[in-house]
């Protein structure tokens, strides 16, 4: 776009309504938006920042199956979750909307109607898999079978995702349904195509052309890849009973696909905004179009989203869509179908009042031009060492060293040194500097200048020391301290998109509040005599038995998913029903247990058995469980074992137990307590 732009509609990807959102979403996609969203704002822009959940398509009905529960429940279960945690977050959006709305159905209805009627799209009938007892066809992720690449026999439909290859339902060996585990048959149906093949050459010259110098290297380049492997038509409709009803006649049990619904959202969601005049940021060339995303949607957002604008005809095109790449967690990826994620929700609970903290660490280590790693340790460094002792520490000593020396009011300045002038015309430069870095979404080295117009104020005070200088110059120490009150109040300004709450909590500490972008670093922003609040901590350290609760936590996710995907060893040779019936099984209690000494793993232990004398036996569980702990407790023992000598104590009998897939031992005890000596039915 030549001219400046009139206004600005900014998207956020619309985070799908069957789970919480996690810091992966926000490293790659929410974070950057809002704070471009804020800044444009801070420059008294013309901006619509608009979000909402997408709550159709294949992963939600499989959820309300599990859950038993319907589709509308799992949506407004989601929606409310993501909706609050993103408020609690500081994301601010314009509109936090929903595609289960009656303005997106009318919206994405229209949007269709009107392509449809101008035959852009091609009508094919195809063989799909069908449920003959479940009676209705089956999407690609209803679909499970073995996967042709690696052998995975829990492949669905449409990807593997033990070995990540795409796949269609058709090469799966062995398909079986999702609703009733039998094996789907082939059925013709019929559903609407986008021709993306038609709109290659112009994709080819708006992207490949128009866009390489302007667009992120990751987003040109997965566009141009796509492009020359050559563009296919791409349904938009699926046989389904949850989405938007596929208006034309003859569609009966169609919905639109979710891929074609979805984007509209955004459109919808403006709607939902500005009802009479949300035309102007979706239609008018003054209208600069930006679509923050994950680098998993960038096809969606730069090539059928965009065949889908032009086909319409109505509606401007994408400006810019600065994906990022994907953020891991502990060196794994995130995985919600793992649980190997830090939650949005659960960290606001477990951190109150440290949103910030999460905003500026997500940032700082921001995926934008290849995946990062997130780690609790950083997590904490970044904090404690940045925040803290950078940012944090700055502001404090300028303010209350103010309280202390000048009763809180803002010293005059008397005469600039060498050393004040430049800090005052590098203060006037950081506002142009971090302003272009987030023009051209590099929002990670904005942050970078913003902290090291903090780290400037550091090394100013350290250098003027003004707790040393009051005690021969007063008026000099005024103007130190005029001069770090002046960068510290261009903060409020320039932190703000970055961290809010902590710039709304500078601005109250100084008593004044966030101006415009252009005007943060003037050198005179608060006046002589102005009156300071008390001084208050910008930021909290945090402790180490915070974070290792954390990564504590991730630990036993952990543990919890290798025993799940544990698999359990080969079974044994057959034996007969009279080789069993020769083994006397029973019930006794532990009345007596020791260390044996000089091992390890051995314990001695006397179990009633309901016999005249306690029974001795000898067991390798001395690394599981402690002696005192085993007393009173009821185990199931193979009474008839052959007596066997250990470290010259007669063993008479074995403890069976249960072995965990961590290798920890279970005892195996009766439900409710017996008399000793019961046999094992």
């Amino acid at each position: 776009m030549s001219s400046a732009p009139q206004r600005y509609t900014v998207t956020a990807a619309l985070p799908y309504a069957n789970g919480p959102v996690h810091i992966g979403h926000l490293a790659g996609v929410y974070i950057p938006a809002d704070i471009y969203a804020r800044y444009l704002r801070a420059q008294q822009r013309d901006v619509k920042f608009v979000c909402g959940s997408d709550e159709h398509g294949v992963p939600i009905t499989i959820r309300a199956q599990k859950e038993g529960v319907t589709p509308q429940q799992v949506v407004d279960k989601y929606n409310a979750i993501i909706r609050d945690s993103f408020q609690d977050f500081g994301i601010s959006f314009d509109i936090y909307s929903r595609t289960s709305s009656k303005t997106h159905a009318e919206v994405a209805s229209g949007f269709f109607r009107k392509l449809y009627e101008e035959g852009k799209f091609i009508e094919q009938t195809s063989q799909q898999y069908y449920d003959e007892k479940a009676d209705q066809f089956l999407a690609d992720r209803y679909i499970v079978g073995t996967c042709p690449n690696c052998g995975n026999e829990n492949a669905y439909g449409d990807q593997c995702e033990k070995c990540g290859t795409s796949l269609s339902p058709t090469e799966l060996i062995n398909p079986r349904s999702m609703l009733s585990g039998n094996q789907p048959v082939l059925r013709e149906t019929k559903h609407w195509y986008l021709p993306l093949d038609q709109y290659e050459p112009w994709l080819r010259e708006w992207i490949v052309e128009g866009h390489k110098q302007d667009w992120k290297a990751n987003v040109y380049g997965q566009c141009k890849s796509w492009i020359d492997q050559g563009l296919q038509p791409r349904a938009v409709t699926r046989d389904l009973d949850w989405g938007v009803p596929v208006p034309v006649e003859g569609a009966e049990g169609k919905v639109l696909y979710v891929w074609f619904d979805a984007p509209i959202g955004y459109i919808s969601a403006t709607k939902d905004l500005l009802p009479d005049t949300w035309e102007t940021y979706w239609k008018d060339q003054g209208t600069k179009l930006v679509h923050f995303i994950g680098k998993d949607n960038i096809v969606f957002h730069c090539i059928i989203f965009p065949a889908m604008l032009k086909a319409h005809g109505d509606y401007i095109l994408p400006d810019n869509v600065p994906a990022n790449e994907f953020l891991n967690l502990e060196g794994d990826k995130i995985s919600t179908s793992r649980n190997w994620a830090v939650w949005l929700h659960e960290y606001l609970q477990d951190f109150p009042g440290q949103a910030d903290v999460l905003r500026y660490v997500l940032c700082a280590n921001a995926p934008e031009n290849k995946d990062n790693d997130f780690t609790w340790k950083d997590f904490q460094a970044r904090n404690n060492n940045e925040l803290v002792a950078n940012l944090g520490n700055f502001v404090n000593r300028a303010v209350v060293l103010t309280h202390k020396f000048f009763e809180g009011k803002v010293p005059a300045a008397v005469g600039f040194t060498t050393e004040d002038e430049d800090v005052l015309r590098l203060l006037q430069e950081f506002p142009a500097r971090i302003g272009e870095l987030i023009d051209n979404y590099r929002f990670r080295d904005a942050l970078n200048e913003l902290m090291n117009l903090s780290r400037l104020g550091n090394k100013y005070l350290a250098d003027m020391e003004p707790w040393k200088l009051i005690k021969t110059d007063a008026a000099r120490t005024g103007t130190v301290l005029h001069v770090s009150l002046q960068l510290a109040a261009s903060l409020v300004t320039l932190l703000e998109p970055f961290m809010p709450t902590a710039a709304a909590r500078l601005g109250a500490m100084l008593n004044t509040e966030k101006g415009t972008w252009p005007q943060a670093g003037r050198p005179d922003l608060l006046a002589a005599g102005h009156q300071l609040a008390e001084a208050a901590l910008l930021f909290t350290k945090i402790e180490d038995a915070t974070v290792e609760a954390q990564v504590q936590k991730l630990l036993d996710t952990k543990k919890a998913n290798e025993l799940a995907a544990a698999v359990s060893a080969p079974a044994k040779d057959d034996v007969s029903f009279e080789q069993f019936q020769q083994m006397d099984l029973r019930i006794g209690t532990i009345v007596a247990a020791e260390k044996v000494a000089k091992t390890k793993k051995l314990l001695k232990l006397s179990v009633d058995l309901g016999f005249a004398e306690p029974r001795t036996i000898v067991s390798g569980i001395a690394e599981h469980f402690l002696p005192e702990a085993l007393i009173g407790q009821q185990v199931q023992v193979l009474l008839n074992l052959a007596p066997r000598e250990i470290k010259g104590i007669q063993s008479q009998g074995m403890l069976l137990m249960a072995e965990n897939a961590d290798g920890s031992l279970s005892l195996m005890q009766p439900s409710s307590p017996v008399r000793p000596g019961s046999g094992v039915a």
